[in-house]
């Protein structure tokens, strides 16, 4: 299991192969539906997408060993890419062409990827601040009704000036600040986050534009 692929993600309407070594049968062709999910001979529905063949045979070990099996080798292996996309990301603030793109399967795309099939950064964009916002790991989403009012606080004589820089965080968020001038100019490619579904891509405008 440990030579399992740990790098691509399984996205929906990829195909896989599915064993399970001590069971002794042939391999089946199992698929990942549209809501994310795969269903697995005995055990039902598990979650597939966004997890790699390696990450998902060990998660599904143990519910084979709990029931059926004393020890479970879980083969799985990635046959076909499916052709959907895999959801969107948004890009707004000072680029070219705001909007969405699409997230294809296979082709993983970075921040300055991005900006650039937005057609690249508009004249007065803050190259060195640009901000990633992502929904953070394992939280649940917001019930109807129930929201928490942020506090409001004086701007500085800065925003007060130049316009308030708009905090994109909060408890469900996060924010990544992302330095372009690293990444384009000195080649820090290492700085450059893939993206994730549902990232939203925020290029803000210089303070002082000269």
């Amino acid at each position: 299991m440990d030579v399992l692929n740990d790098t691509t993600k399984l996205g929906a309407g990829d195909r896989v192969s599915f064993r399970v070594v001590e069971d002794r049968h042939e391999p089946i062709t199992l698929v990942v539906t549209d809501s994310g999910e795969m269903e697995v001979p005995l055990i039902g529905r598990v979650k597939a997408l966004d997890k790699t063949c390696k990450q998902l045979a060990y998660e599904i070990k143990p519910l084979f060993e709990k029931e059926y099996f004393v020890k479970a080798t879980v083969i799985i292996g990635l046959d076909l890419v499916g052709t959907k996309p895999r959801g969107k990301v948004y890009l707004t603030g000072q680029v070219r062409a705001p909007g969405v793109l699409e997230l294809m399967p296979g082709d993983p795309m970075t921040v300055s990827q991005a900006i650039l099939r937005a057609q690249g950064l508009a004249d007065f964009a803050n190259k060195r601040e640009v901000r990633l916002v992502r929904k953070k790991e394992g939280v649940p989403e917001p019930k109807p009704g129930v929201a928490k009012v942020a506090q409001k606080r004086k701007p500085t004589w800065i925003e007060r000036r130049f316009g308030k820089r708009e905090d994109t965080s909060n408890d469900s968020t996060e924010t990544i600040i992302v330095d372009l001038v690293d990444i384009l100019e000195k080649g820090h490619l290492e700085k450059d986050p893939v993206l994730k579904v549902g990232d939203l891509i925020v290029v803000p405008e210089r303070l002082i534009n000269f």
